[in-house]
Parts: C-alpha cells; sequence; structure tokens
C-alpha cells in the first residue's frame, strides 16, 4: 500500500488549503497560464469574460474565469525555478493528490500548463517584439540535480551535443527537456520556435556584466553557435526548463511563450515592452478561446 505523504512533505494550512499558493483544489482549472510578474496576472485576466476567484500570497497571485466556455487559472511564480519547484509541486498536489486522506489519487489529472514570460533574443535574425514558442527547455541552473528524470530519444542527442561544445566550461551540469508536442503545434504554430536556456540568475549568468567580472567569457557567443541538426538556441530566460522537467516528471503538459524584449547581441532593449508583452498575451489567448 502507497504510504501517506507526512504533513511535513505536503503542508496544508487549516483552511484546507495549499501552504504557498493559498489555493483549495476547486480553485484550479484545468488550463493554467503562469507569468513571472504578479501585475501581469490582472493583465491577461482583464480579457477573461468573467472572473470567479482572485487570490494571493507572497508572490504567488491567482486569478481563475472563464475564456467563453474555457476555464483558465492564472498564477504568477515570481522569478526563478526555485520558484517553479514551488509552483508545480503545489499545483501537481491540488489535482492528483487527496488532501483529507494524504494519499496520490488513483486516477491522475494532466494539466495544461502555459507560460507566457519574458527574454531576451541571443540570435541576430531575432529581433525585438518576436513571440518565441520553446521547442525544448535547456536548463543550467541546479534544480533537476534533485529529481529522477529520464532523457527522451530526442532530447538526449540535443543534451550530448551540448556537453560536448561546452566541455571546456566546468560546473555547468545542463538538463533538457521538449515542450509538450501537441502545444506547441496549436498554442505555438506561427511563433518562432527554439531551444530555449533558463539561467539561474539575470546578470552574469546570463552573459550580462556590471561592476561584478564573469567567470565564464564571451558566454552569449558560446551559446548562439550551438547547433544540433535543426535545433539552435534562440534565447535566455530564467523559468522555462524548470517548468518543462518538471511537467514531464509529475505528467502535465507545458509550453513556453516568450516575449523577446531585448537583443543581446545588438546590445538594445525594447522601448515598448508592455506592448510585447500583450502581443504575447493576445496570441495565447486567441488560441485558447
Amino acid at each position: 500500500m502507497e504510504n501517506k505523504i507526512s504533513a511535513a512533505d505536503l503542508i496544508i494550512n487549516p483552511d484546507g488549503s495549499i501552504y504557498h499558493l493559498n489555493l483549495l483544489p476547486e480553485d484550479l482549472a484545468q488550463t493554467v497560464i503562469t507569468v513571472g510578474d504578479p501585475d501581469r496576472v490582472s493583465e491577461i485576466s482583464k480579457h477573461f469574460d468573467r472572473i470567479e476567484l482572485k487570490k494571493g500570497k507572497r508572490e504567488f497571485i491567482t486569478h481563475t474565469g472563464y475564456l467563453g466556455q474555457r476555464r483558465i487559472t492564472v498564477i504568477s511564480t515570481g522569478i526563478g525555478t526555485d520558484n517553479i519547484d514551488i509552483v508545480f509541486n503545489e499545483l501537481d498536489a491540488l489535482v492528483n493528490i487527496d488532501f483529507e486522506s494524504r494519499m496520490v489519487k488513483k486516477d491522475l489529472t494532466s494539466l495544461d500548463i502555459i507560460r507566457i514570460g519574458t527574454s531576451g533574443a541571443i540570435q541576430p535574425d531575432l529581433p525585438m517584439g518576436t513571440i518565441l514558442a520553446s521547442s525544448f527547455g535547456l536548463g543550467l541552473d541546479a534544480l533537476m540535480q534533485y529529481y529522477i528524470h529520464e532523457l527522451s530519444v530526442d532530447e538526449r542527442p540535443i543534451l550530448e551535443a551540448f556537453h560536448t561544445h561546452c566541455a571546456h566550461i566546468k560546473g555547468i551540469h545542463p538538463y533538457l527537456t521538449a515542450a509538450d508536442e501537441t502545444l506547441l503545434q496549436t498554442i505555438g504554430a506561427d511563433m518562432e520556435q527554439g531551444i530555449t536556456v533558463t539561467a539561474p540568475g539575470f546578470y552574469a549568468p546570463q552573459g550580462r556584466q556590471v561592476r561584478a567580472k564573469n567567470s565564464i567569457p564571451n558566454f552569449i557567443a558560446l551559446l548562439n553557435t550551438f547547433q544540433h541538426g535543426k535545433y539552435r538556441i534562440t534565447n535566455l530566460e530564467m523559468e522555462t526548463a524548470g517548468i518543462y522537467a518538471l511537467a514531464k516528471v509529475l505528467g502535465h503538459k507545458a509550453l513556453s511563450v516568450n516575449a523577446i524584449l531585448a537583443s543581446r547581441v545588438n546590445f538594445e532593449f525594447s522601448t515598448t515592452p508592455n506592448k510585447v508583452v500583450d502581443q504575447a498575451i493576445r496570441m495565447v489567448l486567441d488560441k485558447l478561446g
């Protein structure tokens, strides 16, 4: 018999809600949109036909409502894969664990999870304002060192090629996960596509230099010269690889949609970032509606 999940492993608040997200199981829709910025939640839910729920705790703001007949939850994750670890484990618990018995449910639910986030392009032919769907998430953070995960036949050769490409750099332990193919071909249709690198920080981990000196010289060039078959690295951000990897481990479907606000090779940043993000939001909602 499967073991009961302890109160220390799965923390449930006195009102029956999950610890960090402050959500009850019935608060969550089967379609979930994640954003980094808490203020972006309302920029999405304002397009809903009706909103039935607004909740918040810490940086985790949640709105659930309807776009036509489709029920959608929008939730902010904050920045980084450490927060993705919290959000994805708690989203999964809401649908796949019985909170009264603390047992995993016999029939598991698979969520459709779509990230709408911002990113910087590292290829010169990807201008600011591009909306890009991540075909793969390549993680340079440490999150998946703590989870058992397996590579697919499509993922393995790409990751092995990247290992070879970066063999001279010590301390990098990358992981790679593909987008859900159905979401990529539906929500991601008509968007640019490419491998998205997820970094464990915004400055030196993404090749930026302000005052502190970088330990990896020419980091952007290292990434944008990688190619395996038809696949190349197109952009940098801080959540996608963790989203893809944990979604796969937990049996959910995930897609990351990136609003390109910066050109890292041309040293430029968008003068209309809100307009670009709004375009990404509308593209996703049009396809969900």
